[in-house]
């Protein structure tokens, strides 16, 4: 008989979203219903690695580092079609995805405002600009190093990755909102 453990965990984002966040956005965008409110819903990872097409070990160290990150193993992706001008053939793999969810989620984001960002060398926040008009946020990183998981002496080279974050907001305003009142550090123009 299996014995089943208890986990009274809760991340420190996910609480906070419940106890502040929806609230407060309840009642600056004067919504009644609680599910109207906009959410965190995924969190969308990806690193190209072009140089897997001849050496395919660093496609292993670039899925080691990125898993380290984000706590789950990538999806590697595959070239759909032949393009002979970048010397790829099809089936040929060129990149890595990592879609997170839950309290993984949660957890990573947490790690890349508070953690990570801070960070980066002359770090005056990140771009207002990386809405895409439905909600979500773009936000491109590049060098993985900002990372505390990673470690500089086991890889091999420089790699950037692109974070996409998917909300259910209606619109950039709302999704902007609701990230400022995560901590994400926005820079004003």
């Amino acid at each position: 008989m299996k014995k089943t453990i208890k986990n009274d965990y809760i991340p420190r984002l996910k609480k906070l979203y419940k106890e502040v966040i929806l609230p407060q956005l309840m009642k600056k965008l004067n919504y009644k219903n609680i599910h109207q409110v906009p959410k965190l819903e995924k969190v969308v990872i990806s690193m190209s690695v072009n140089e897997a097409k001849e050496n395919i070990k660093a496609l292993d160290i670039a899925m080691e580092e990125l898993s380290m990150i984000t706590g789950q193993k990538p999806k590697i992706c595959r070239a759909k079609k032949a393009i002979s001008n970048f010397k790829i053939k099809k089936g040929m793999p060129i990149g890595l995805k990592v879609t997170l969810r839950g309290d993984r989620m949660y957890e990573f984001i947490d790690r890349l405002i508070y953690i990570a960002l801070p960070k980066i060398k002359d770090f005056h926040g990140i771009s207002p600009d990386g809405f895409d008009g439905r909600g979500n946020y773009n936000l491109g990183i590049t060098e993985q190093y900002i990372f505390p998981e990673v470690s500089v002496e086991k890889s091999d080279r420089v790699r950037g990755m692109n974070i996409t974050i998917v909300t259910s907001a209606k619109t950039d305003q709302e999704a902007k909102e609701l990230l400022s009142l995560f901590g994400f550090p926005f820079r004003k123009n």
